[in-house]
């Protein structure tokens, strides 16, 4: 029971529930970039290429006499390098909005220590022999000097 009492708690870290989420929409993400690649994206391509759809682009390791031999043709082995185009484009569109996020997430994160609170000062220079000593310093620890005492509050 113990360890299913530490599965629990594990499980239950916002950083796991963080992960699940992200994949989930990741895998949504995934499905959106794949339609775009091949419902908007390759059509227009292979239009310009004199109406290719490259899922159908493969080369038959098989002759024609060979595949003509065979009782199903779509069990003839082929490269599929038309789906691997796809796919790729798949990579690079997300690859690139991963990018974009990236990116967007470090402008983000430079603007807000941009605004974080301005620094406590907590030394200040002598005037006699302008050595740092602490701001509430009543005597240099450089020339033992007298200095202005510093309001405390």
């Amino acid at each position: 029971m113990k360890i299913i009492k530490e599965f629990k708690e594990f499980a239950m870290k916002g950083n796991v529930i963080d992960l699940a989420v992200g994949v989930i929409i990741g895998g949504a993400f995934g499905k959106i970039v794949t339609s775009l690649v091949n419902d908007i994206i390759m059509p227009p391509i292979g239009r310009i290429l004199g109406g290719v759809d490259f899922k159908d682009l493969k080369i038959n390791l098989y002759s024609q006499a060979q595949i003509n031999a065979l009782e199903d043709k779509t069990t003839a082995p082929t490269i599929n390098y038309g789906q691997f185009i796809n796919v790729m484009l798949d990579f690079l569109i997300v690859a690139f909005c991963i990018f974009l996020l990236v990116k967007v997430i470090n402008v983000l994160r430079r603007n807000d220590k941009k605004e974080a609170a301005p620094v406590e000062v907590t030394e200040k220079d002598c005037p006699y022999c302008l050595s740092k000593v602490p701001v509430k310093a009543t005597r240099c620890k450089h020339c033992t000097s007298q200095l202005e005492a510093a309001a405390h509050g």
